[in-house]
């Protein structure tokens, strides 16, 4: 029987092979943010079989993580793309007020309604993207309840907006 240190990295081996699969698969998908949803998909199916104990990762790996996620967004805001946001400066600010008023009421409102954890709903019904927000939820011990929000939210966006988008008449 292996020592309980390599079974725990053989563990967190098989979860990340499971990402890493569901990713390549979903690539072929064509899909909007494929490599994501397919990882989600591919570790949280793995964790859902009950084959694995849930993965608990070593200290400082969430960390390591959003510093990564930080880093790729960071890259993302290019000058080009801050030209872009002169022009488009009221239209991302009337957007961004919206949704984050919207997730407010939206959070609040579920809470009361469903009963769930009002900070679970909050987070759950926040615009922000199922990594960071799952980040987030985890500093405030409900990452796993805001994650499963966030991955529906996200594969049925990924679904419906890229047909509604098909719909509308090009300019």
């Amino acid at each position: 029987m292996p020592p309980a240190g390599s079974s725990h990295l053989l563990q967190l081996l098989l979860y990340a092979l499971a990402g890493l699969g569901g990713g390549l698969l979903a690539l072929r998908t064509g899909i909007p943010a494929a490599p994501l949803a397919g990882a989600l998909l591919g570790a949280a199916l793995v964790s859902l079989s009950g084959r694995l104990e849930a993965a608990s990762w070593p200290p400082g790996t969430r960390t390591a993580l959003e510093i990564a996620i930080g880093t790729v967004i960071g890259t993302s805001l290019t000058a080009p793309a801050l030209l872009e946001l002169q022009r488009l400066w009221k239209p991302a600010l009337l957007i961004t007020l919206t949704l984050v008023l919207t997730g407010i009421v939206v959070g609040l409102w579920c809470g009361r309604l469903l009963g769930i954890d009002p900070v679970v709903a909050l987070l759950g019904a926040a615009p922000g993207g199922i990594s960071g927000m799952s980040l987030v939820g985890a500093e405030f011990g409900v990452g796993a309840a805001v994650a499963a929000l966030h991955a529906v939210r996200l594969i049925t966006v990924l679904v419906v907006l890229p047909l509604v988008v098909k719909l509308l008449p090009r300019t």
